[in-house]
């Protein structure tokens, strides 16, 4: 686990050189407008409903047997009922944005989230570690000084 931190750590960093150098070479911007939406399985869907309102502190927006969405700060965290997969949370990884990481890994931990990797620093101020929800999702969990929503 501490190989994903590590190479999601080097993608952030590379990310930041990247775009700093695009911005050198006035490349053409992408037409993606970022993340939007990051959407767990879940086993129960009421159970999960209620985890996330106390650990977002935002109720669903939507809600239907098919798929729940909360807005949370601008970007979507989407609950649908669990598939077939046999998989769940190992190919992909998102991580949410927070001002006092320590205190937010805190609280969800009391939420009965657990620690997958500890939070570390990865250069630049940036701080970040992963948690599975109780339904054993994987939650990202960031500070980053460097990142500015425009």
């Amino acid at each position: 686990m501490i190989s994903i931190l590590l190479r999601s750590a080097f993608i952030l960093l590379s990310a930041l050189i990247i775009s700093v150098e695009a911005a050198e070479e006035n490349v053409e911007q992408s037409k993606i407008l970022g993340l939007r939406t990051v959407a767990y399985e879940v086993e129960n869907l009421a159970t999960a409903i209620e985890w996330y309102t106390k650990a977002f502190g935002v109720k669903p927006y939507v809600e239907s047997p098919e798929y729940v969405g909360f807005n949370i700060q601008g970007y979507e965290l989407g609950l649908m009922p669990e598939s077939d997969s046999p998989v769940k949370g190992n190919n992909v990884l998102a991580y949410w944005g927070v001002e006092d990481i320590d205190t937010e890994v805190d609280r969800l931990i009391k939420l009965g989230a657990e620690i997958q990797t500890p939070i570390m620093e990865v250069g630049g101020g940036i701080r970040l570690c992963t948690l599975k929800d109780p339904f054993g999702n994987i939650l990202g969990i960031i500070y980053n000084p460097i990142f500015v929503l425009e």
